[in-house]
């Protein structure tokens, strides 16, 4: 039986803006290669450099010794392993306190845990705050995450282009790295006391539609059958059904349709270590008219009701038909709220905060809202209100000067 091999080796093909490429360890198995960044990065020739140069300036030897520590600890991790597999090597390589001192490490260790789980979506969310961070200033570790890095990183990033939003969702993807890390207190940079880093929330931009405009996307005359009318009508379905996101339009099976209620578990959900009770929706005359047109016909209570998901698709695949869906809709919304003269970006999650708004408006309660909406506090479903709180304000507070004629 063939022996496992480790190597040093660099990321040629993904050069990053500035001509670095990432440097991983490489353990071959089988003939089957695995990847395991090291979190630093190197332009090709200064690689070459640091590795084979007879004589190295004191920085490339720097650099060297880092590369070397992790191949070092590779091939510890392969002669404590009697019968190599890969999932055991990562057990010993990852678990290392040495390796996971480094931040690029501890998120992939955290990533291909969330990949096992089968939460796609989340581990590529991680992917993406560990790319960036890299992008900043590879190689960072624990100890150099201090709250002025912090502050420079928010503002690298603003300066970059990138939202706040953006920034607190990166960098609430760190401190869970951070928590789940066995790192002295001292060293916890995040916090709202003086001396720590506050992670940004996004400005609240309104993202609800006027009951006028939602009228005017219900009744708008779109060619039977065409792509446009049935981002259209599923764009409805979700606006009128909770406000539920397409992923879990897309999971709807007909066990979940019993008559006028529609019940079903948000995935989103699924995974909270809190009881969640499941989700209940009106079926108006509306949405039942969408799933006899769109629907796929089925005796079975565990078919799909609409036909973009098949039994026995693997996660990554699902995922990727629930982003191009997503994209569909939102692609043709735009352009129907532009020809309407409507002038918001509408996308799904304008259904789902119309859902909300427009229930406050018509004065339903938070708590009904917010278990309409699945939410698992009513701070959230306020959050999603809040602009109809400021025009509330307004609206009230103008009896201020109303001094009559």
């Amino acid at each position: 039986m063939s022996k496992p091999t480790v190597s040093v080796t660099i990321d040629h093909l993904h050069p990053k803006q500035d001509k670095t490429c990432n440097i991983s360890i490489r353990v071959t198995y089988a003939r089957k290669p695995k990847y395991y960044s090291t979190g630093i990065c190197l332009i090709p020739s200064e690689f070459e450099r640091v590795m084979n140069a007879k004589r190295r300036t004191e920085a490339e030897n720097k650099q060297f010794k880092r590369i070397n520590s992790f191949l070092i600890k590779a091939i510890e991790a392969l002669e404590a392993i009697p019968v190599f597999t890969f999932d055991k090597f990562e057990e010993i390589y990852l678990s290392n306190r040495e390796a996971t001192d480094c931040i690029s490490v501890a998120f992939d260790k955290y990533i291909k845990e969330l990949k096992d789980q089968d939460r796609i979506g989340t581990a590529v969310s991680y992917e993406c705050s560990k790319k960036s961070l890299n992008k900043f200033r590879s190689g960072l570790k624990f100890a150099d995450i201090t709250p002025e890095l912090l502050r420079r990183y928010e503002n690298w990033m603003t300066e970059e282009g990138n939202s706040l939003t953006t920034v607190g969702i990166y960098l609430r993807s760190l401190r869970t790295i951070f928590n789940r890390a066995n790192i002295d207190k001292a060293l916890y940079p995040f916090g709202e006391n003086k001396g720590k880093y506050s992670i940004p929330t996004g400005r609240n931009i309104k993202k609800a539609l006027s009951l006028k405009e939602i009228k005017k996307i219900i009744y708008c005359e779109l060619e039977s059958g065409s792509t446009k009318e049935m981002a259209r009508d599923y764009w409805v379905f979700i606006y009128l059904c909770n406000g539920m996101n397409v992923k879990d339009f897309c999971k709807l099976k007909w066990g979940n349709i019993d008559g006028d209620l529609l019940t079903f578990q948000r995935e989103k959900t699924k995974r909270s270590k809190k009881e969640q009770l499941p989700t209940k929706a009106s079926l108006k005359e509306t949405t039942k008219g969408i799933i006899k047109k769109w629907a796929v016909k089925s005796v079975s209570p565990e078919s799909y009701v609409f036909p973009h998901l098949q039994k026995g698709m693997d996660v990554e695949r699902e995922r990727q038909i629930v982003q191009q869906l997503t994209k569909t809709i939102n692609k043709y919304m735009k352009g129907m709220a532009k020809d309407l003269g409507i002038n918001k970006p509408v996308t799904t999650y304008y259904a789902r905060h119309s859902f909300a708004t427009v229930l406050r408006n018509s004065g339903a309660s938070t708590e009904f809202i917010s278990e309409a909406l699945a939410h698992s506090s009513q701070l959230t479903t306020k959050s999603y209100l809040a602009s109809f709180e400021h025009e509330t304000i307004h609206k009230t507070t103008d009896a201020l000067l109303n001094f009559g004629t």
